[in-house]
This record gives structure tokens, C-alpha cells and sequence, in this order.
């Protein structure tokens, strides 16, 4: 019997999905539950497990875009496996250890050989003569992906001479050094420092990334955004995560974070200016009630914002397993589409990666976004006295068309009087 693999619907919007990483051959044995598939849509990147044991059969190659329901492979539950020629080809890591007259080069390619690639992967390693152990696997269980390779090559670029075909002899320096008659151009008559490469190294957009742009132009072309910054004193939050970090750590069984007490700042804060936690619709203002955080997370293939829900109910320990329950299931692609719609706010954490001050964009149709960024110690005035403290400086961006300016700045003054004196938020004062 053949069980078809479908494309899952994952949400209303979405129509279509890349095929971004089989992670099985056609004529491989599978078993059930094992993940055998990666999707990409606009929005999430999902992982397909096997259905049923059985042999996967594939029908649409990767890279294809192919619509919601459509039939991409088989798995037969009565087959045999069948292995490739592709896998045929490669050496085993028990022949090479047999076979006592294989040089070194021949060792350590089957080493290599020993790494499970995709045809994808493969071809590339071949193209740029990478070895596979060089690149930093960032795939489902530990795979290549060819987005592994690029970043490679993005980061030690190389120069590689050009394969001549089997019947001509490799070039070498008395051969470059010979005089010739010959006045035509040839690659042997080229030194190994000027063989022609390629300059640009060019691949599809992926569908995340289009929607992150489609979004942030979105958001200039519709919405009045303007953004008003402050700074804020870290001191307080460091001692109070210092003096509990191990006793939260053993009751909750989560690190106690910064985001928890930006979050609750934040809940804080849009209970007294509404206008932060509303959107337009047509020619209304809807005003939410329930304060749904969205928390910016950076993924490798773009930008992912999760949203916790009715933030205003949950205590700083659910608010940080919350967090890491999002990143976690973002590494493992396995995110589902519900977790990233019906946000009303959005916080984002560029300090994370060094970020001193930037302009954080809204993420329609929210009206509001706050920007963290890093924590420096700098000399600062207290009780005029110059002091050294960790601050941070936070920028809100707004839409004009919904908050006014004394909003916008009362709500930025409030979130840093909560999170420089976070004992406010339990007494509510």
C-alpha cells in the first residue's frame, strides 16, 4: 500500500510552501515518525514526519514551490528499500577499513563519505571542493544545508582552478613558464592566482524572507511611524537576577531572563495607554483588552516573532518558559502558524547581538514596538553625583495615526520606571 505525502495546511493564509530539505533518498527505509521533510512557507518552517514504516518514494525534487495539499512523495509499506546509485557510488566506512592497500587521500574520503548529505549539498561540496567536516551544520539533526555551504563560502572565501577534462594534463609550473606559439587564451596558460571565479554567488529569496519584506513595507507605506527613545537603569533587575537566579532556576526549572521583566513592563504600561495595544481597522480603532506580546526571535532563516498570549495573567516564570519553549521549537522547526498571529504588541531585543540604538519598525496592524539593545556601563548623574551603571537605551516606535506624542513618551517613561524599580509591577504603584 503507498501512502501519499501531502503538504498540511498551516494556516488559512498560506497557499504554498518550499520544499527545502528532504532529509531522506528516494528508496531509503523509513519508519514512522521520522522526520522526513522540511517545508518553508511565509511564515513558518515546518518539519513532515513519516506516516507509516515503509520505502519514501519523492516526486517533486527541492526547491520546488508546490501548493497547500499537493502530493510530493510515497511511502510504500509493502516495498523493499532500494538503494540509490548515488549511495552505491559513495564508499562504505567498513570497505575503506578493510582495505589495507587504500592510500591516505582515499582514507580520509571516505571519512567524509561517512556524513549522510543531501544531492543538494553534495553537488555543492563538489562544485567548491569544500570538505564536509569544515562546515558548521545547522539542518534537523545535524545536516548540511545548502544555506551551511553559502554561509561558508561568505565567510572563507576561496579561490578554486577550474576542473580540465580527464584527457588533458594538469598544468604546472614549468607548463605555465614554457614560451608558446599559441596567442588564444587558455586556462593553462593562466598562474592558479588569476583562474576566473565567480564573483557573486546568487540564490532564491526564501518565502520568510520575502513576507519580512513585504511587511516592513507595509509598515512605512502605512502607517505613521515615528519613534521616541529614553534610557534605563539596568542595576536593579542585575541584582535581583543575581540574588534568585538559583532558586528560580531549581523552582521553575527556567533561567530568569531580562524579556520577563520587559514583558510585565510593558503589560504595565499598555493598561494606562490603550492606544499602544490597539490597531486600525478601516475607519475604527480597535482597543484589546488582553495583551498579547509578540517577542522578536532571530532564526536562520529570518526574523520570527511568537506571541505570548495574555501576558497580563502569567507570572515572570511562565513568561520565561514561554520564551524558551518558542526558541526551542524554532531551532527544531516545528513552530505552528497559531503561535505567530493575533499580537498586539511587539518587543525586540537587537542587544542580543550588539546593538547600541536602533529604530525598530511595527509589525502591522500593531500600533506599537519597543527596542532593547545592549547593556553598557556608563557615567551617569545620581543625586549629582557621578556614578557608573549598566544602562540601556530603549526606542519605541508608534503609530502617529493612533498615539500622540505624550502617550508615546509616558509609556516609555513608565516602562522605565517599572524595570529600574521592578517592585512597582508587584504592588502595582
Amino acid at each position: 500500500m503507498k501512502i501519499d505525502i501531502r503538504i498540511p495546511s498551516v494556516g488559512e493564509s498560506v497557499r504554498e510552501a518550499v520544499l527545502a530539505q528532504w532529509m531522506k533518498a528516494s528508496g531509503d527505509r523509513v519508519r514512522k515518525g521520522e522526520t522526513i521533510l522540511v517545508i518553508e512557507t511565509d511564515k513558518v518552517t515546518l518539519e513532515l514526519s513519516a506516516e507509516a514504516d515503509g520505502v519514501l518514494s519523492i516526486l517533486v525534487k527541492e526547491g520546488q514551490t508546490v501548493p497547500i495539499g499537493a502530493v510530493v512523495g510515497t511511502i510504500d509499506t509493502e516495498a523493499a528499500p532500494v538503494v540509490s546509485v548515488e549511495r552505491q557510488s559513495l564508499p562504505s566506512a567498513e570497505t575503506a577499513a578493510t582495505d589495507h592497500d587504500v592510500s591516505e587521500p582515499a582514507k580520509d574520503a571516505s571519512k567524509s563519505s561517512s556524513i549522510v548529505l543531501m544531492p543538494s549539498v553534495r553537488r555543492l561540496l563538489e562544485e567548491t571542493g569544500i570538505e564536509p567536516e569544515r562546515i558548521a551544520a545547522s539542518g534537523p539533526a545535524g545536516r548540511i544545508t545548502p544555506a551551511d555551504v553559502l554561509l561558508f563560502l561568505d565567510e572563507h572565501p576561496q579561490r578554486k582552478q577550474p576542473k580540465l577534462p580527464p584527457s588533458q594534463p594538469q598544468p604546472t609550473q614549468q607548463t605555465v613558464e614554457r614560451p608558446s606559439t599559441d596567442i588564444s587564451p587558455s586556462v593553462t596558460s593562466l598562474p592558479a592566482s588569476e583562474a576566473p571565479q565567480a564573483d557573486v554567488i546568487r540564490k532564491p529569496m526564501s518565502p520568510i524572507r520575502k513576507r519580512i519584506a513585504e511587511r516592513l513595507l507595509e509598515a512605512r507605506r502605512n502607517t505613521a511611524m515615528l519613534t521616541t527613545f529614553n534610557e534605563i537603569d539596568m542595576s536593579r533587575v542585575a541584582a535581583l537576577r543575581a540574588e534568585h537566579r538559583e532558586a528560580f532556576q531549581k523552582r521553575h526549572g527556567v533561567a530568569l531572563g531580562m524579556m520577563s521583566f520587559f514583558v510585565k513592563a510593558c503589560v504595565v504600561a499598555l493598561k494606562e495607554i490603550p492606544e499602544l495595544n490597539a490597531s486600525i481597522e478601516g475607519q475604527d480603532i480597535v482597543y484589546h483588552r488582553a495583551c498579547h506580546i509578540g517577542v522578536a526571535v532571530g532564526s536562520e532563516r529570518g526574523l520570527v516573532v511568537p506571541v505570548i498570549r495574555n501576558a497580563e495573567a502569567l507570572s515572570f516564570a511562565a513568561i520565561e518558559r514561554a520564551i524558551v519553549d518558542f526558541v526551542k521549537a524554532i531551532q527544531e522547526n516545528r513552530l505552528e502558524l497559531s503561535a505567530l498571529e493575533g499580537g498586539t504588541f511587539t518587543i525586540t531585543n537587537g542587544g542580543v547581538f550588539g546593538s547600541l540604538m536602533s529604530t525598530p519598525i511595527l509589525n502591522p496592524p500593531q500600533s506599537g514596538i519597543l527596542g532593547m539593545h545592549k547593556i553598557e556601563k556608563r557615567p551617569v548623574v545620581i543625586d549629582d553625583t557621578v556614578v557608573i551603571r549598566p544602562m540601556m537605551y530603549v526606542a519605541l516606535s508608534y503609530d502617529h495615526r493612533i498615539v500622540d506624542g505624550k502617550g508615546a513618551v509616558t509609556f516609555l517613561k513608565r516602562v522605565k520606571e517599572c524595570v529600574e524599580q521592578p517592585e512597582r509591577m508587584f504592588l502595582e504603584v
